[in-house]
């Protein structure tokens, strides 16, 4: 990519895959996702930035039936199916210890660490804020590989926590559900607000 088209937008096919078109999938098709399209989607999401490029978030694909059976008690009534329906649920978690990694994430100030092992509160809304980008990140890239996502809470943080986190640092934040959606499972698309009533330029 030259210097030319670098800030070009992007066409309408990808804007539509990514914004426009895109919806929540609450229905799935029996298509699998490979564990292999997990690592493309990664390998995507990772380049979004982040606060001193700490990168706190970590994330959990639930994809066996195993795995599905131990995430199931903690869900809402109202997310069970689509959850266990889809190829893989992903539980988007932060690491409150992210800030151990900045010595190799961000080597040119030696001393990051320090700008939050001071106080616990600020390092853990830095590991929230940051996290739920990567989340968001993470959805994009779903998009961007030729999956749909459906990003929900509605479930119990301290279950996920204990079936799949015990003896980390990590904390659960939202789940994604991913896979190949079925449009029979969309819902009418709900209205959104202009520029003039969410915006405003000083």
């Amino acid at each position: 990519m030259d210097a030319t088209t670098a800030n070009e937008t992007l066409d309408d096919r990808a804007l539509d895959r990514l914004f426009r078109e895109a919806r929540t999938h609450n229905k799935w098709t029996d298509r699998p996702v490979p564990d292999a399209k997990l690592r493309e989607l990664y390998d995507l999401l990772k380049w979004g930035p982040t606060s001193a490029n700490a990168s706190p978030a970590r994330f959990v694909f639930v994809r066996t039936p195993e795995g599905k059976a131990k995430l199931k008690p903690a869900l809402s009534a109202g997310n069970v199916e689509k959850t266990m329906t889809a190829p893989v649920t992903v539980i988007v978690a932060h690491d409150l210890n992210f800030y151990d990694r900045l010595p190799e994430l961000f080597p040119h100030a030696p001393d990051a660490k320090t700008w939050f092992t001071g106080s616990y509160s600020f390092a853990e809304q830095t590991a929230f804020r940051n996290g739920s980008l990567q989340g968001a990140y993470l959805i994009l890239a779903a998009r961007a590989v030729g999956l749909d996502a459906g990003p929900m809470s509605g479930f119990d943080n301290a279950k996920v926590d204990e079936a799949f986190l015990a003896g980390t640092n990590w904390k659960s934040n939202f789940l994604v559900n991913l896979g190949y959606g079925d449009p029979a499972g969309l819902f009418p698309r709900n209205p959104r607000l202009s520029f003039e009533e969410a915006a405003r330029l000083e």
